[in-house]
């Protein structure tokens, strides 16, 4: 098929790999020029795991190229998948200002086209957003009429940054929101490759899953880091309560997030939990559990800057500034919350983080921490054995396999405040060990 993707962040470039290098025809669009440049030249403008590979042989293959031009995309494709970021607003809400801007681009380019055209939004989005808002706007910059001369729906992503190439062809389940069959069909067939149950349901139901999904995801990080501060204060070892919780499978909820360990961050939860918020106060309802688990995750990281400061040492090791393993995603990350708060205690740090490397940062990511954190390039470094022979106190955000046999191979004695569960670093003889709330 002839697929065009806008939006070449993390779900758009990983789509476009993956559907380029199953057979599909795909242009990517953006209006970043960089990210162009980039992908045209085989250099995925993102870090994740196996997609630098991916897209340097899709690109050689011609299978993947991209554009800054919306209409020419259109004009030689049939399916668009729409995958452009939606931030939290002033007021805590989604903004659609870049959902809005790229509908119209793709109106216009319907205006010139002749034929059917499919629209899929994939980027997470306000129940009601796809048919009151965005539709409409198509509407009125082509001239054409939804349901007759083109078609929309909703297909939500569930990828996790770090592993989704992964989850791209091996998802929970894959909806399809739409009410025309021979469009449901089509995405079915287009998504030959991937791994999962099909669904089809209407667009608000496929809209209103996503933050089902994303919500109960933070609640389960919350929830698990609550309950084991609160054990570890009894004296009670929470990481094994957790662990034979987590056997019932059957009447309690999945493993998926339900570990002690840091707060949450990143792109997604924050800014979904605090749309669903002013969703529910626009129309007059209360929701203290969801309202409290930005507060709650808050907490816990205040939780483990105070455990820091405790320790009360100058010269500190920061490993993982990403919100995350295996990304290089910046955004709303704890990692560089714990930092900025250590630094405006009079914290010296030294940070690694071997998937992030500043030259490569692009867009809201670049802007995200060049606001945060200013000279972030002279607290990086790419050497670990530096890090642990400076510092007086190693702080565990998240970290490799690599990086913890680096740990236990180190010949000298470590003090170590672990946040995210690396327990068999406890046995080792040269380490002080200490976990967040276990």
């Amino acid at each position: 098929m002839n697929i065009s993707v806008f939006g070449m962040g993390y779900v758009g470039c990983v789509s476009a790999a993956c559907l380029a290098q199953n057979g599909h025809h795909v242009i990517g669009v953006d209006v970043n020029v960089e990210k162009v440049k980039l992908l045209n030249q085989g250099i995925s403008p993102v870090v994740e795991e196996d997609i630098l590979d991916m897209i340097q042989l899709v690109s050689k293959t011609g299978a993947l190229r991209a554009v800054s031009s919306a209409a020419e995309a259109i004009l030689n494709t049939d399916i668009s998948l729409v995958t452009v970021g939606t931030p939290s607003d002033n007021r805590g809400s989604l903004s659609t200002e870049y959902l809005r801007t790229v509908s119209q681009e793709i109106g216009r380019g319907l205006k010139e086209k002749d034929g059917q055209h499919i629209i899929v939004f994939r980027s997470t989005m306000v129940p009601g957003t796809t048919e009151d808002v965005l539709t409409p706007i198509l509407e009125a910059e082509s001239g054409k009429k939804c349901g007759r001369d083109f078609s929309v729906c909703y297909n939500p992503e569930f990828l996790r940054e770090g592993s989704s190439i992964k989850d791209y062809y091996n998802p929970p389940f894959t909806i399809i929101g739409t009410p025309d069959v021979h469009v449901y069909q089509l995405l079915v067939n287009m998504y030959s490759h991937v791994n999962a149950h099909f669904e089809q349901s209407t667009i608000r139901v496929a809209e209103g899953l996503k933050y089902l999904c994303n919500v109960y995801h933070a609640l389960k990080i919350g929830f698990a880091n609550e309950v084991a501060a609160v054990m570890s204060e009894y004296g009670i070892d929470s990481q094994k309560v957790i662990e034979i919780f987590l056997r019932d499978t059957k009447l309690n909820v999945s493993a998926a997030y339900l570990r002690p360990g840091f707060a949450f961050g990143g792109s997604c939860l924050p800014k979904d939990l605090r749309a669903i918020s002013a969703m529910a106060q626009d129309k007059g309802i209360n929701i203290p559990i969801i309202a409290n688990i930005l507060p709650s995750n808050g907490f816990h990281l205040n939780r483990a800057v105070q455990k820091a400061l405790a320790f009360k040492v100058k010269k500190i090791g920061l490993l993982g500034l990403a919100f995350k393993q295996g990304t290089d995603d910046l955004r709303e990350s704890p990692g560089v919350t714990l930092a900025e708060r250590l630094i405006g205690k009079g914290c010296e740090l030294r940070i690694y983080d071997p998937w992030v490397d500043l030259a490569r940062l692009t867009g809201a990511n670049k802007a995200y921490i060049d606001k945060e954190i200013q000279h972030l390039e002279k607290l990086l470094t790419n050497d670990l054995e530096e890090v642990l022979a400076q510092s007086e106190l190693l702080v565990l955000v998240h970290a490799d396999v690599s990086s913890i046999h680096t740990i236990l191979a180190h010949d000298k004695p470590l003090t170590i405040l672990d946040l995210s569960g690396y327990t068999k670093l406890a046995a080792a003889k040269h380490i002080d060990y200490r976990g967040l709330c276990w």
